[in-house]
């Protein structure tokens, strides 16, 4: 029995000698990322959104990490064209990441998030989220909203895609009126 025991030390003394050998010192352990366990990764990622057969969203990426168990696509270098029924882009948002669910078709920006639509209007937030039932977009970050005609500052809001009708949860400054404008 005590052969066995010592043989057995000397394997664990070998295999914690091996792994110290593979490691430098002060490095820390290194982490799995989405590319390590990501079921297929797809550069100049394009999907088209439709609702009922009419095209609705244009959803780009630099970089798409696709999850199968899940459904679930984490993205980089994010664009997502929100189109009319009529097919003419309401607005374009652009993120650092996001997500999509290719189950429910909602889809996450998150990082420096920009949303502008044709006409000048302009939102900016950490996190927005689209909800594709509802054909709504939300955030649940603070904001700032400005448009030709009004400035808006919350802690969060509720828009269409096309942000004619911005609703800001707990305000914390606005102005509507002629030629407000979006600053520089």
């Amino acid at each position: 029995m005590s052969r066995g025991r010592t043989g057995l030390h000397v394997g664990l003394a070998v295999l914690v000698l091996a792994a110290a050998a593979c490691s430098r010192p002060g490095e820390p352990p290194v982490a799995q990322t989405a590319s390590d366990s990501a079921d297929q990764i797809l550069y100049g990622f394009t999907h088209n959104v439709t609702v009922e057969g009419v095209w609705r969203a244009r959803l780009t990426a630099d970089t798409a990490y696709f999850f199968q168990e899940t459904g679930s696509v984490s993205l980089l270098g994010v664009m997502v064209d929100f189109m009319s029924p009529q097919g003419t882009v309401q607005s374009t948002v652009t993120s650092d990441s996001g997500a999509y669910d290719s189950r429910t078709q909602d889809m996450e920006a998150y990082g420096d998030v920009v949303a502008v639509t044709p006409d000048g209007r302009r939102l900016t937030t950490s996190v927005l989220r689209f909800d594709r039932a509802r054909q709504q977009i939300s955030g649940p970050n603070a904001f700032r909203f400005c448009a030709p005609d009004r400035r808006l500052e919350g802690d969060g809001f509720t828009s269409d895609p096309d942000f004619r009708n911005v609703e800001t949860v707990r305000p914390r400054r606005g102005r509507v009126g002629e030629a407000v404008g979006c600053p520089g």
